[in-house]
């Protein structure tokens, strides 16, 4: 076959699979041979299963070959290191669950599983998703595959950079405040955000739980939709999964954006962004008016407060989710005799310094005589933000904007500057303190060579929306084609 199987895109080689044309086997060492050969150098992944993958792969060519079909039936996947994978080693990128072995797969995996996919093992992340670039794991720190040198965001960068450099075909991550969506940009991938609500949280080790999301990469707008319908629906599990019909997305991508109001919210073009940022995705929201489209300008006057408003509200939630890891129950225990020095090693020795960091900025926003002056004040702020993407809504179909300030930074950049690396995130933590769906697909390269994000944003289980603009863009540019220089 003329084409490196690696390179298939999900729907691509499903038609293959589907006519008779591939196997699923083959598809699986193909991949498996890639990330042989390149993942020393990425580090995408914390944990492979060549062995499991095979015989999945295996399965899934019998499940074919007795008439069963399905887009993902076949399909090598990699699944992000926070969501649980029954037997497989889940550790969210920390020392403190380093031999940890869950008994249960999360539902979204559950889901892929049940579809017949392939899975190829954890890829790496933040420590528990705490980070914009990926080198706050314990274990290793992930690379572009555009630029060495350079991180593939964070907190999700191992899938983004693994769908990036053809070590899978598509991927799992989750977003508490951009991890899908400033990965995929800096990557050059689709990344998508559902709404909070749209897919179960059971199963995904939680960070901040009302803001943690199950997202998905894929190399076009077309994967990321199968994905997202795969992984879709209620989830009587998940108490805050929406009992909510899941919309047919592939209907959705009919490359058609006439009529659709798109709305460009001028508080995400900023003093001090890349120019060259701007340049494209102001040519990318001009391209969408050439296609039908009507662009509306709309104002988002909360958008400053964002920052400070989630960086009290995540590490309030994170202080509470992280405090069962007490050497007690499971994970990393330091065994000393006096319970209380046994927190104290246990905590000391298996956190981070960033988890460490939000803990404490968690712990003390929601103490005595401070919970009134940040915790609930952050949380009213939070409605004032929600309120103005209900305003602008209102008005338009979708909103169009920047997923990053700037492009993908060096390695050790920002890692002593934390507020630097927070501004990473400052176009994407206010959809999900708003419960809204995003995505960011490829809209064109610095000078530099490396992938420059647009960002889509759409109301609450408005995807259908986000996915009809998102296709039309790329059906009609080709910035989702360029392939790394590996």
């Amino acid at each position: 076959m003329a084409v490196d199987l690696f390179r298939l895109t999900i729907h691509d080689a499903h038609d293959l699979l589907q006519r008779g044309q591939l196997t699923s086997l083959a598809l699986t060492q193909a991949v498996l041979d890639r990330i042989l050969a390149l993942d020393n150098d990425l580090q995408a992944y914390l944990t492979i299963v060549p062995e499991m993958a095979l015989e999945m792969a295996a399965a899934a060519d019998q499940r074919r070959s007795q008439g069963e079909d399905h887009p993902l039936l076949g399909i090598p996947l990699a699944i992000k290191d926070v969501l649980c994978l029954e037997g497989v080693r889940t550790t969210c990128g920390s020392r403190i669950l380093e031999d940890f072995i869950p008994p249960f797969s999360a539902t979204s995996v559950a889901r892929l599983e049940a579809a017949g996919a392939v899975f190829l093992g954890k890829t790496n992340t933040d420590e528990f998703a705490m980070g914009s670039s990926t080198e706050n794991s314990a274990f290793c720190t992930t690379h572009n595959p555009w630029d060495l040198t350079r991180v593939p965001g964070g907190s999700s960068g191992g899938s983004a950079a693994a769908v990036a450099a053809d070590l899978c075909l598509g991927a799992l991550g989750t977003d508490t405040g951009g991890s899908v969506r400033q990965p995929a940009s800096f990557c050059g991938v689709v990344g998508l955000k559902p709404s909070y609500g749209r897919v179960s949280r059971y199963g995904l080790i939680a960070f901040a739980s009302s803001l943690d999301q199950v997202g998905v990469f894929g190399k076009d707008v077309t994967d990321a939709a199968i994905l997202l319908q795969t992984i879709a629906g209620h989830d009587p599990l998940d108490s805050t999964s929406m009992p909510l019909p899941t919309p047919d997305y592939r209907r959705a991508l009919t490359g058609d954006v006439r009529g659709m109001r798109i709305g460009v919210p001028a508080e995400y073009f900023i003093a001090g962004m890349q120019p060259e940022t701007e340049q494209a995705v102001r040519a990318a929201i001009a391209r969408l008016a050439d296609l039908g489209a009507e662009i509306i300008e709309v104002n988002m006057p909360t958008t400053a407060e964002a920052l400070p408003v989630y960086y009290l509200i995540a590490p309030a939630e994170a202080s509470a989710n992280l405090a069962r890891y007490d050497g007690v129950r499971f994970g990393l225990s330091a065994g000393a005799t006096d319970i209380w020095e046994n927190y104290r090693q246990t905590r000391g020795a298996g956190f981070g310094p960033e988890v460490k960091r939000r803990i404490m900025l968690g712990a003390y926003a929601l103490s005595a005589g401070y919970y009134d002056a940040y915790y609930l004040r952050a949380q009213k702020v939070r409605t004032l933000i929600r309120r103005d993407f209900e305003r602008a809504f209102a008005q338009v179909d979708v909103m169009a904007c920047p997923t990053s300030p700037f492009t993908a930074f060096k390695i050790g950049e920002k890692a002593d500057d934390p507020l630097q690396m927070y501004l990473a995130d400052i176009f994407t933590l206010s959809l999900n303190l708003a419960g809204n769906c995003g995505l960011s697909m490829p809209c064109g390269f610095d000078s530099s060579g490396l992938p420059i994000g647009l960002q889509l944003l759409g109301p609450a289980f408005g995807e259908e929306k986000i996915l009809r603009a998102a296709h039309a863009f790329e059906q009609a540019t080709a910035w989702h084609l360029p392939h790394p220089p590996l």
